[in-house]
């Protein structure tokens, strides 16, 4: 392979990076509005990708059946629920699975993130 040919490769190589790059507002930035718009006796659950690892498999992400987003590389988004039992799916072809994390550990992780969910409804 040619310098030239590397060169051409590299460049692209880096713009299918920056195309899947996640646009959206920080976790940290949107704390104050996600919290004007919880209601009472509804739970949050927030579903979050933190790798980038095989960034062009962004699977849809189904709660009890219901597409509700898709994981995206470095990105979260959040559903509110009322209490009970939930069932996670992802479906494609890929390596992306659930897990369920601890407050803690999900506080730590999810600060890194950006917003791809829905605008925020208004309180």
């Amino acid at each position: 392979m040619t310098i030239r040919a590397l060169a051409v490769t590299g460049i692209l190589a880096l713009t299918l990076l920056s195309a899947c790059a996640t646009s959206g507002p920080k976790f940290s930035h949107m704390t104050a509005e996600m919290s004007a718009t919880s209601k009472p006796g509804v739970g949050r659950i927030y579903f979050y990708r933190t790798s980038v690892l095989g960034a062009a498999v962004q699977p849809e992400v189904r709660l009890n059946g219901q597409a509700v987003g898709h994981a995206i590389p470095q990105g979260f988004f959040f559903v509110d629920c009322p209490p009970g039992n939930y069932e996670v799916s992802t479906f494609l072809v890929g390596h992306v699975y659930g897990e369920l994390v601890d407050e803690a550990k999900g506080r730590s992780e999810i600060t890194a993130t950006r917003y791809t969910g829905f605008p925020i409804p208004k309180p």
